[in-house]
């Protein structure tokens, strides 16, 4: 089955785009601590949703193309990221770990050195996200 990656590829666009604005230091020099705390927020909100999506599409794409008894349900997340690296869809199975670490710090707690911890981390997702669309599109069947 041939996955549809426009909403995945939307996402991490999306995220690309509003990092670039957030890193951006002539604008930011330009901007007020309320308009770049919502920037920030913007490339927070963004991460979230490209994370969710990436792992969900590393989980259909085993679905189809793994081992059946390697992709029985219900798969924790680390295990679909062990074998999504395993496949060649992610490089390093612990920065997905770490990743979702900063995803489920988004869900818990919100305040300033959390919110500069998360959107440090949607700085390495973005690359990791990026390589991860690549492969999924060089082995859409």
């Amino acid at each position: 089955m041939k996955l549809d990656l426009s909403s995945l590829r939307k996402a991490i666009d999306s995220l690309e785009r509003t990092l670039r604005v957030a890193e951006d230091k002539s604008l930011a020099a330009e901007l007020d601590d309320d308009v770049t705390d919502a920037i920030r927020a913007g490339v927070i909100q963004n991460f979230e949703f490209a994370y969710e999506l990436c792992w969900k599409f590393m989980r259909r794409w085993l679905k189809e193309n793994a081992q059946a008894e390697e992709t029985e349900h219900p798969r924790t997340r680390k295990e679909v990221f062990r074998l999504a690296a395993r496949y060649g869809l992610v490089r390093d199975p612990l920065s997905w770990f770490a990743h979702s670490d900063a995803r489920n710090l988004t869900s818990h707690t919100y305040d300033e050195a959390t919110a500069e911890s998360v959107y440090r981390s949607a700085l390495d997702f973005l690359e990791d996200a990026k390589y991860l669309l690549v492969k999924l599109q060089e082995h859409n069947e």
